[in-house]
């Protein structure tokens, strides 16, 4: 059967598309078409037999490389379609869609299971779905499915469903973030070298992810002090923080955790444990009915090291420039309290706690999300206490935007139980009310007291997205809790010797809301967090910003901005307000004024920024900081290999510092590997197979990523559960390579390493002639192979036929009819002129017939035609 792949780049394509009047045509063909033949001017004895096509959406029987569209989205990857004549009209043909095919269109069950196979079991049998319609589209290599939406799973713009999900392949992963900082004081005070990280390495096996998470600090300081005695001191941290492993259960659509966890609770406050989990994945579900993201707002003074932590593991650390900032990448995993610590470059040092808000725990009618978990509880360290535990929540949609839910949550001296109801108001928006009730045992007299405890705590939230005024109140919520109730991290607190009570918090209130009034130019973003206690002071934290982008005259896209911020940690507030100025220089620059006013310490400074590219940018900033000239730089580069951010301060009669920031990762698997930049720690990434082409500029999350050495590369940081894009850039293709396929498409489950090949043709390009030993030519529409089996060339009238990727003494078969006919061998050295129709003889070889399904013949053979009988179509239908 022959192999049309390359039936797209030639002359051949043209001549069937205007034979069969339309770039479309389907699979099965009814209406006969007339046309003259002459239009094609042969030489010699060259024939093309033309009644084949004569009925209307005729395809020649054969192997075709087509990309597959399923009502307008396209599928995975491309896909060897053969096409065969129908077994009752030989001069109608139809597609062999197989199982591996069928399986990704995402059918229901019921459906699925009643699908009718031939051919072996390698064909759907056609006439079964009603109302589908397939069509080839050869002018762009598509093959083009119409099918009701009643036969499919649910599907969303960039979400498949689960048999579109991918495991991707095996592997090895090793990703870190590492933050490196000197400091010299000017007057006295100690000088101080600094490198931190953290990390994840871990493996892939199948749909398993084991992985192990680290952190590390290293601090050396000398003092400047000649009176200080022994005043280098040095400081050193290593930890493996956490060992856990997971795998998706996309049936359940659920995820199975096992090793050490942090409680992720829709109702319970969170804490450490080793144990078990199964719980329904939020990520499984379409982007409209997923969980809130966590989003992290502050303000540097200075170049700044940020991170992130939850009871004491570093779950994200970045170095951010002076001004306003905001962390939007920590995804919808992350919940409970997270502590917040931004290292000035000054020495400085601003921490505070933030509570991420959680979303009304709301599930659509008719479906259940759950949540069970077991084990110990668990300190830093790997260190269990307290006994076996118990839990789960669960929420019921049960009818007409009414959702009910609760939980529960217990070892022998703690038991806590919530109960809630949450309401979908529409365009009003949604609303949840809960309950929760421990009650404690206590053995001992502890901070608590001691004996048994009973408290309560109420809970009110609300969410609401105003499209039509663009904006969002991504949160509102209150929560009332008495002073009796406990948590179960209060709980296993209470046996600290140190007689010390924490927690006990009385009232919470928490806000975020964005608004944009785009014909105004003004956008507003709010983020507020008010704590009570029982037994101590009040904390208010909040981060206010409002920006402005206006014309001045014929300046164009200005912006005016003011940030006011109050972080409070430890009774220790830092609060002030921030202002910018800025209007664009040139094409990719902006100058700017900022000034920081508060806390005991005001700034103001002119900066440039400028955006080489997509991949880097620079910025620079002179001015005063309390009454002294500073100057200051921040580059920042997102290579390959990786994330590279460069800062350096220098601030008259205090210090000057300097600072570097890499994050990056490397992957492994049999099919290859690749250093690569990342920002997600263990995630999900694709690994991209260019056919050993080095250089081949690869998009996909982010500024490109170029192959390595042996044609490998990584896009880090994709989307779980959503449909991934990558492709090549076109543009930008190292000199005489070319792609015939550039565009690959990946679902892929949660830590998956997937990967894609992409059809990448390296080597210089010919314009030569083929003449077979009898010195006739092989016949028009021949095609041309290497030994990768790539298609480089189609021949043309008189044997002449245009080469790519054409190598020093190649090998490369030609053939046509199905059969591969002779061999050439291109010379070593190659000529300089490749263009002056380089001769190349094609030696006779073995007849070797291509693949294809198991006893299916092609019935045309030159002008000859066979008819055999078939089975009527069989209908199912969709309920």
């Amino acid at each position: 059967m022959p192999d049309h792949s390359l039936f797209r780049l030639r002359v051949l394509p043209c001549c069937v598309a205007l034979a069969m009047s339309g770039s479309y045509v389907n699979a099965w063909a009814e209406n006969e078409i007339q046309f003259d033949s002459r239009f094609l001017e042969l030489k010699g004895d060259t024939k093309i037999d033309l009644k084949r096509f004569s009925s209307q959406g005729y395809v020649e029987p054969g192997k075709y490389n087509l990309q597959v569209q399923l009502n307008k989205q396209p599928l995975t990857e491309e896909y060897d379609i053969y096409w065969y004549a129908s077994e009752n009209d030989a001069s109608k043909t139809y597609a062999c869609l197989t199982p591996e095919l069928v399986a990704q269109f995402g059918l229901k069950e019921d459906v699925a299971k009643n699908l009718q196979w031939i051919h072996d079991g390698k064909c759907l049998k056609p006439g079964q779905l009603e109302g589908i319609d397939i069509k080839a589209d050869l002018s762009q290599s598509a093959l083009v499915i119409s099918l009701p939406q009643a036969y499919l799973e649910y599907t969303d713009i960039n979400w498949d469903p689960p048999s579109r999900w991918d495991d991707g392949i095996s592997g090895l992963i090793a990703d870190y973030s590492i933050t490196a900082q000197t400091r010299h004081e000017e007057n006295g005070g100690d000088d101080s070298n600094e490198i931190s990280g953290n990390g994840t390495v871990g493996v892939n096996l199948g749909a398993w992810r084991l992985r192990a998470d680290w952190q590390t600090d290293y601090l050396h300081s000398k003092s400047n002090d000649d009176d200080v005695i022994n005043g280098d001191d040095t400081q050193k941290n290593w930890e493996w923080s956490r060992y856990y492993a997971w795998r998706a259960l996309p049936s359940l659509k659920a995820k199975l955790g096992l090793g050490e966890d942090y409680l992720n609770s829709d109702i319970f406050d969170g804490f450490n444990y080793v144990g078990g989990s199964i719980s329904t994945d939020d990520q499984m579900l379409p982007p409209n009915l997923r969980g809130y993201a966590p989003d992290i707002s502050g303000v540097a003074h200075t170049t700044a090291k940020v991170t992130v932590s939850q009871l004491g593991r570093v779950i994200y650390e970045t170095q951010v420039p002076a001004g306003p900032f905001r962390i939007q990448d920590l995804g919808d995993s992350v919940s409970g309290t997270l502590h917040i610590r931004i290292e000035e470059q000054n020495g400085q040092v601003q921490e505070y706690d933030i509570n991420t808000a959680s979303m009304p725990f709301l599930t659509r009618p008719g479906q259940v999300r759950y949540k069970l978990m077991m084990g110990r509880p668990q300190e830093w360290g790997h260190h269990v206490e307290g006994g076996f535990f118990s839990g789960g929540e669960a929420s019921w949609g049960i009818a007409n935007g009414w959702s009910l839910y609760g939980g529960a949550l217990a070892d022998e001296h703690y038991q806590s139980a919530a109960l809630g109801v949450g309401r979908d108001l529409s365009v009003f928006g949604a609303v949840a009310f809960d309950i929760t009730h421990s009650h404690t045992r206590l053995d001992k007299e502890t901070a608590y007291g001691k004996g048994s405890l009973d408290g309560n705590s109420f809970r009110l939230s609300y969410s609401k997205d105003f499209d039509e005024l663009n904006s969002r109140v991504t949160f509102a919520g209150y929560r009332f809790s008495e002073e009796n109730f406990m948590t179960m991290s209060e709980y296993l607190d209470a046996s600290d010797s140190e007689m010390v009570r924490t927690g006990n918090d009385k009232e919470m209130y928490t806000a975020t809301y964005n608004q944009n009034f785009r014909d105004a130019g003004v956008s507003v973003y709010l983020n507020y967090t008010r704590h009570t206690y029982w037994d101590r002071d009040e904390q208010t934290n909040y981060n206010v910003m409002l920006s402005h982008y206006f014309n001045l005259g014929s300046i164009r896209n200005m912006s005016i901005s003011m940030t006011g911020y109050r972080y409070e940690y430890d009774n220790q507030a830092d609060k002030g307000v921030y202002i910018s100025l800025s209007m664009p220089w040139g094409d990719s620059s902006t100058i700017s004024y900022n000034g920081n006013y508060g806390s005991g310490s005001d700034s103001s400074q002119v900066g440039y920024f400028s955006r080489v590219d997509d991949a880097t940018h620079y910025q620079l900033n002179v001015g005063t900081s309390d009454n002294h000239s500073s100057v200051d730089g921040y580059y920042s580069h997102d290579g390959s290999l990786a994330q590279v951010d460069l800062s350096a301060n220098y601030h008259e009669g205090q210090y000057t510092s300097a600072g570097i920031s890499l994050q990056g990762g490397a992957t492994l698997t049999a099919q290859g590997g690749a250093l690569h930049r990342t920002q997600n720690m263990g995630g999900t990434r694709l690994l991209i197979d260019a056919d050993g082409v080095a250089g081949v500029p690869v998009e996909g999350n982010g500024a490109a990523v170029y192959t390595n050495m042996f044609g490998k590369a990584v896009v880090a940081d994709v989307n779980n559960y959503y449909r991934n894009q990558a492709y090549i850039d076109l543009n930008n293709l190292p000199e005489n390579a070319e792609a015939t396929q550039s565009v690959v498409q990946a679902t892929l489950t949660e830590g998956a390493i997937g990967y894609r090949k992409f059809s990448v043709i390296s080597g210089q390009k010919a314009m030569a002639v083929l003449r077979l030993q009898d010195g006739s030519y092989p016949p028009f529409g021949a095609e041309v192979k290497n030994d990768s089996a790539q298609n480089v060339g189609l021949v043309d009238d008189d044997g002449n036929v245009y080469l790519a990727g054409v190598k020093p003494g190649e090998h490369m078969i030609v053939s046509w009819g199905g059969v591969a006919h002779c061999d050439i061998h291109l010379p070593d050295p190659l000529p300089a002129d490749l263009f002056n129709g380089l001769l190349l003889p094609c030696q006779q070889t073995g007849a070797i017939s291509p693949s294809m399904p198991h006893e299916i013949k092609p019935v045309i053979q030159e002008q000859t035609q066979q008819v055999m009988p078939t089975e009527a179509p069989v209908s199912v239908s969709a309920n």
